[in-house]
């Protein structure tokens, strides 16, 4: 089994496997239209924002609150946006 593959599976599963329902929508979503995209620097980044706490992802999806600068390094600037983007997040009919 090829371990990037692993990493990919295992990224996808704690992206839609968050704990909250809005957080399983925003970062299941963005791992759903970004994922198989990413290089290796943008899944560094992706890696490090399943790291975070839900509630404070959701804060800077929402633009309650800045993100932090350790997540603007690099390819940050480029992935933020992408997040702050929302247009990634599927709601489903009621």
């Amino acid at each position: 089994v090829n371990p990037e593959d692993l990493a990919l599976k295992r990224a996808r599963w704690r992206a839609h496997h968050r704990g909250t329902k809005e957080a399983d929508m925003l970062v299941g979503g963005f791992a759903d239209r970004w994922l198989a995209t990413l290089d290796a620097q943008e899944f560094a980044w992706f890696e490090a924002l399943l790291d975070e706490q839900d509630v404070d992802i959701l804060a800077w999806a929402f633009g309650k609150a800045a993100l932090p600068p350790r997540l603007l390094d690099g390819a940050g600037e480029r992935m933020a946006a992408r997040l702050l983007a929302l247009d990634y997040v599927i709601v489903p009919a009621r």
